[in-house]
Parts: C-alpha cells; structure tokens; sequence
C-alpha cells in the first residue's frame, strides 16, 4: 500500500488540501468560505406563515430572508416527504404545520436571488460511506453498486450492524456507492459517527432557540479526517495552530485513530512547498502536460466531455518506433490517471492513446492505465480499445473540477481557445461601416478599436479604407482604445 501524508494550508477565506503519495501530489482539494452553501445544513426553524394556496409554508431558520417548506417536503410517519402508506390524498399542509411552530428542518437547496432557502423536514446526514435517515428505519442500497446479489449481500450485513431499534438501533441508512468494498469494521464506524451527530442535533434542539443552526455539514479540513484518512497515511500536516486545535477536539469525539497523524506544521517554508504542491496546482490548470520521456498530454475539457491526447514529441529514446510508442503509452496511463485525480475530472473521457500495431502492446498499456485507476477513491469504468484505438471511460462527478473551481472562461475569446486575427477584424469593421452607410448619413464614421486594428487599417488594409470612404462619400477617422480586447470595436456615427 502507498504511504500517503496530508497537507493542509489554511486560511480564512481558502482552505486547500494535498494528498501526497510516495512524494508525488495525487489530488488537490479546494473550499472557499464565501463559496460555501448551506445545503445539507439542519436549522431549528419557526413557521412564520402557512399558504394554503401554494401548500407551502414559510419558516424563519435566522438567515436574512425567509426560508420556504413545500407539502412536498414534509415528512411523513410514512417513510418519506409527502408519501402516504395507503395512497391516501395528500394531508394539506396547514392541517400539518400551524403559525408559531418550531420544526426541524434541512436545506436542500440554496436561496437564489430573491428566493430563500428551501427546505425538507426529511433530514439525512452523510458519511463518508453512508447516509443516515434518522426518521425512517429502512436500509437502502445504491442501485449502482454491483448486482442484485451483491445488494442483498450488503443489506444483511447492514441489518446485522445497525441492530433492532429496541437496542438502540433506530434510524435507516443508504450505502453510497464507496460503501462496496468496505469492511464491517469501517462501516460499523461511519454508523456509530452518524448516530453521534443526530443525537447531538437532538439534544441541541431541545436547548436552543428557533433559528438556531443545529449541523453544518463538515468543513474541508473536518473531512479530510473523515473521508481520506485511511491505515497507509502516514501524517496529517496543518499550518494553522487554530484548526489543528479544532480538529483534534472532532477527532477525539468521532475519529479517534486519526488523531494521533495530526501533526501542526511550523516550518518556515509555507507547507504547500514541502512536495512542490504549487507547481503541480499550476500544471493541472494547463492544457499540455509534460512527460519524463520527452512525450506529452493534451487534455481538452468540454461540456459533454473530457478528451485527452498522448503525442511522442521528442522521445525518440527506444530501440525501434514501436517500443518508443509503447513505452510513451504506460508512461501516459499513469500519468492521466494521476492528472484525472488531480483536476477532478469527472463524466466521460476520451483517451486517444498513440496507435500501437501489436495487441500484446495494447492490452499491456490498458492494464496499466487500469491498474492505475484503481487508486483512485472515485469510481471509474473503463472499456477497451474502440476500432477507432480510442480508450473510452468515466469517472464519476463528485464536484466541480479544478479548473471550473479556480478559473472562468478568458473574456477575449470566451472559452474558444482562439481569437480572430486583426486582418479578419478589419474586414468586419468594413463590411459594418457599409452596412451602416446604407442606413444612416451621418457626416463621418468614427473606427474605435484596438491598437493592433487601427495599425493594421492605416497600414495594410489603407488602400480598402480609402477605397470604401471613396465609396460611401464619407470621410472614415481611427481611434484607438487600448482597453479593448483584439476583437472588440464600435462604429460612432458623427
């Protein structure tokens, strides 16, 4: 098993996470605190108004506006929002909820502009494995998880550790799709984390105000002890006196074995410098990606896809053309799994691994790039070779991106990668000024635009200007704005 060490930078607007591997950076974690939701947030809420006209009611959890309860999401003795056991009407919510009521209540979706939150009295708390229904006694599977048998597998074994409810055992649980392969043991844990956290909200609930926020799903640093700590890490590194304090009290309370890796950094080189975390960031925000070998990665990620392309470049290394291609190929299945990993590539990805003539050659690379995904904590499927030499995968969405978190499209091309060159711009602005001329008489038209494309205009293209100003009989002046960007212009009608 890998030795692994975490590194936690934190401050108070950003707390970032590296997990670190046999000394390389495998994953990159960010969260910042004006960017967090309230979703999965729990509130004592008071209702302040019941609408029978829209079955909703609205219910004051202390936030600046009022938060909205839908029938809907009203939970039932049932077993879920709004379901009934005989299928009987649905039970209006002003016979459910009255004015002046103080319910326990979840966000489960994020105010949006005017809107306030909305909210579910069916409360659920996640774990690192499984989800946790305090209200229902059930035992879900994920219909993702292997096959019906393997399901049923999972259940027994469940039912066997949640108990009867007459032995404390009350509450339901769904197995998430990482609950798979875990142990008793491990799951046995996140049970008896789940049902410390409710008995908590509880007990809160019974001792506090209506508004008061009663859980607060886990910060960054709270679940990397959750989540990531496993038996191969060797350290958990944070350079804030003040969360490592803060952590050692949750570890003591919900994950003791983790706290004895919790060490607090004090060096004087900022922490992400221990490993080279920066770079690493840097080259997981590029486009191409450089291999030891001399080849190269081009990674190109789209709406509907990831794809990525391995090129030889300068690797000229082997004995014959077809061991170079090959020994670029493994080379690159470590490395794109490693990249996927780091920029939390999620969805389908297209691997356009260079084309190998020898099967042996493909299936040796495919088993690699295999091998090396099944590191990685997210689920991934992978399909062999397509008669295009494609490598088609997934890996499952868990977030957004690395890219989509810390970047936005460039404001000069809009995402496309490119811009128009000034010679193509030029043509645009003359077509228009034509189009202009047909409609309007002003006594001169006036070019803004950028230097690049007023230069351009009274050097090469001088000749098609004082032809069209010809043309049109109207004077044609320039002026160049050195904030606009390459493509930008406007057309002043004087």
């Amino acid at each position: 098993m890998a030795s692994q060490d975490i590194l936690i930078n934190w401050a108070p607007q950003e707390t970032r996470v590296a997990v670190v591997e046999n000394g390389a950076v495998q994953e990159l974690l960010v969260e910042r605190a004006l960017e967090r939701g309230l979703v999965g947030n729990i509130y004592l809420g008071k209702v302040s108004r019941v609408l029978p006209g829209m079955q909703s009611a609205f219910i004051d959890i202390g936030l600046e506006r009022a938060a909205f309860l839908h029938v809907a999401d009203l939970h039932t003795n049932s077993g879920g929002p709004g379901k009934r056991a005989d299928d009987a009407p649905q039970v209006p919510i002003e016979r459910q909820v009255f004015e002046g009521q103080t319910l326990t209540v979840q966000v489960i979706k994020d105010p949006i502009g005017t809107k306030g939150a909305r909210l579910s009295t069916q409360v659920s708390i996640a774990g690192r494995m499984l989800v946790y229904l305090p209200q229902d006694n059930h035992i879900g599977i994920s219909q993702k998880i292997g096959s019906a048998e393997a399901r049923e597998q999972l259940r027994a074994r469940m039912l066997a550790l949640v108990g009867r409810p007459e032995d404390g055992g009350g509450g339901g649980f769904i197995l998430r799709t990482n609950a798979e392969e875990a142990t008793d043991a491990e799951l046995a844990d996140d049970i008896a984390y789940l049902r410390k956290t409710w008995a908590l909200v509880r007990e809160r609930a019974q001792t506090q105000p209506a508004g008061t926020l009663l859980h607060q799903d886990l910060s960054l640093t709270e679940r990397v002890l959750r989540d990531l700590t496993t038996d191969a890490t060797q350290s958990i590194r944070i350079d804030s006196k003040m969360q490592y304090d803060a952590l050692q009290i949750f570890g003591r309370t919900y994950m003791p074995a983790a706290v004895a890796k919790l060490e607090h950094y004090r060096g004087e080189r900022p922490i992400f410098d221990l490993f080279n975390v920066e770079e690493d960031m840097a080259r997981a925000l590029a486009r191409r990606v450089e291999l030891k070998s001399g080849g190269y990665l081009i990674f190109d990620q789209t709406e509907a896809l990831t794809t990525i392309d391995v090129n030889t470049g300068g690797y000229v290394g082997a004995r014959n053309f077809d061991d170079t291609i090959f020994k670029t190929n493994l080379e690159a299945a470590g490395a794109i799994a490693r990249q996927l990993r780091l920029r939390n590539l999620g969805g389908i990805v297209i691997v356009d691994f260079i084309d190998m003539t020898r099967e042996e050659h493909q299936q040796a690379v495919l088993s690699e790039f295999r091998k090396q995904l099944a590191r990685d904590r997210t689920k991934t499927t992978v399909s062999g070779f397509s008669q295009l030499g494609l490598v088609e995968m997934t890996r499952k969405r868990t977030r957004e991106s690395l890219a989509r978190m810390l970047c936005e499209p460039c404001p000069t091309c809009e995402g496309r990668g490119q811009i128009k060159t000034a010679r193509t711009v030029c043509y645009d602005i003359l077509r228009e000024i034509l189009r202009e001329a047909r409609q309007f008489s002003p006594k001169e038209f006036r070019v803004v635009a950028s230097a690049a494309v007023v230069e351009m205009l009274l050097d090469e293209e001088s000749v098609h200007l004082a032809g069209l100003s010809e043309f049109i009989g109207r004077p044609i002046s320039l002026s160049a704005e050195p904030t606009m960007n390459p493509e930008q212009y406007d057309i002043v009608l004087m």
